[in-house]
């Protein structure tokens, strides 16, 4: 049986908020890391299909999660008034 294993590793300026994020959407097959600014996963499989898949998946949860924790952090609630 062919195994299959690939790395990818991206740069971010909180690298660690974003691999918590990926963290819940991560399959079994699937590893994320930090250390420093980058932001470091390993994905497994038999089926190259379902790498592929699970990479495509991956990258997409990758921008949004990027994206968000570059958003600006507010000290008020969403549901405050805002003055």
């Amino acid at each position: 049986m062919m195994k299959i294993r690939g790395f990818i590793t991206t740069v971010h300026t909180d690298a660690s908020c974003v691999a918590l994020s990926l963290a819940p959407d991560n399959l079994r097959s699937m590893t994320t890391t930090s250390g420093g600014n980058t932001v470091m996963t390993t994905v497994e499989g038999t089926q190259i299909r379902s790498v592929i898949a699970s990479v495509d998946d991956y990258l997409m949860n990758l921008a949004i999660a990027d994206e968000t924790t570059g958003l600006p952090h507010h000290k008020q609630g969403m549901n405050e008034k805002r003055e």
